[in-house]
């Protein structure tokens, strides 16, 4: 943990600043120590360079219980980086229009940071990043991010985050990617990231769409539910891979090709799932195989319909920014608070 994250993290019982008592430092890094609330005394572990706000004695609640357990295996399997220029490319792709310099200078929440690539992309834009999980991807994001020096690896649960929130919010912008739709409440995340945002602040998310996915929510859906989620983690790895054995030839030699004819070939038009599958097209096997072992383990999943969506926004008393379709199959939203508008006072007058 860098010593500049005292400036951003607070008890997440009482907003108090912390102490913070050192037992290692390595490298200008704490690797072992605690953090003690100056208020009401409440002390967390710093382990491995990571502080924890998820313990024995702060544990999750329902199914994000098992959730962050098939995130944080997931995410350690698949934990190794690629080139940065990919994952620049992938994260511009899901926040479009939003661009590079938007982030110069911000304080940005990455809410579900996985493994922190997406942290890494925003550090290297210029923002100073707060990369959060609630699972033990943690370990594979501080380990990435160590030549980041703008990046500060948090284990913490999104429905109690240690920030500050209200008038004494720090977050500039928080962006949570294919995150919000694996809890137990979608929009109890979403308010809770909305909580840490300061005047002026905006969030983008994306979540899983209902409208065009039948398939996925009355075929695959009741499978992972049932069957794939609760398969042991190596067991289902091999089953994913062997999908996508089949699967990776199939969008690379036929979906990509007819994408790059254009949408209006007649022949794209008639393959299933084209947009999504043609994406996949430009990848390679191993992120391929993270794609659909990712499908397939989660033990909750919720898909959004468009209304829906919309209503977290408005009846968090924000202004929608730009809300659009991604792949015609999911639903990306970029959403904010006017610049005069207190967003701890407006998330009270509605009882949140």
């Amino acid at each position: 943990m860098k010593r500049a994250l005292l400036e951003y993290i607070v008890c997440p019982e009482c907003y108090a600043s912390f102490e913070c008592h050192v037992e290692v430092e390595r490298d200008d890094e704490i690797e072992t120590g605690s953090l003690r609330c100056s208020r009401c005394e409440k002390s967390y572990p710093i382990l491995r360079g990571i502080p924890r706000f998820v313990t024995v004695d702060e544990p999750l609640s329902g199914k994000n219980v098992q959730t962050a357990d098939a995130f944080g295996w997931e995410w350690q399997k698949f934990r190794e980086l690629h080139d940065l220029a990919t994952y620049r490319a992938q994260f511009l792709d899901w926040i479009h229009p939003i661009q590079p310099e938007f982030f110069d200078g911000k304080v940005v929440l990455d809410a579900g940071c996985g493994m922190g690539r997406f942290s890494l992309v925003s550090s290297a834009f210029g923002a100073k990043v707060l990369a959060v999980d609630a699972s033990d991807a943690v370990e594979a994001a501080r380990e990435n991010a160590r030549d980041f020096s703008n990046v500060h690896v948090i284990q913490g649960d999104i429905h109690r985050l240690p920030l500050r929130l209200g008038r004494d919010a720090q977050v500039d912008f928080a962006f949570s990617i294919g995150v919000l739709h694996h809890l137990d409440s979608p929009q109890a995340g979403f308010d809770a990231l909305v909580r840490h945002l300061r005047r002026g602040a905006t969030i983008f998310v994306w979540v899983y769409g209902r409208e065009r996915n039948g398939w996925l929510v009355n075929v695959v859906n009741p499978i992972r539910v049932f069957l794939t989620s609760r398969l042991p983690r190596r067991v289902l790895y091999a089953l994913s891979w062997f999908i996508t054995v089949v699967l990776h030839p199939i969008v690379r030699l036929i979906y990509r090709p007819l994408r790059a004819l254009g949408r209006d070939n007649w022949l794209y038009r008639l393959l299933p799932y084209n947009d999504y599958l043609a994406w996949l097209g430009q990848f390679g096997f191993r992120h391929n195989h993270h794609v659909v072992f990712d499908h397939l383990v989660a033990p909750v999943a919720f898909y959004i319909r468009r209304e829906e969506f919309e209503a977290w926004f408005h009846e968090a008393g924000m202004e929608i920014i730009n809300l659009s379709w991604r792949n015609r199959n999911s639903w990306r939203g970029h959403g904010g608070f006017a610049p005069d508008v207190s967003v701890g006072e407006s998330l009270k007058s509605e009882g949140k």
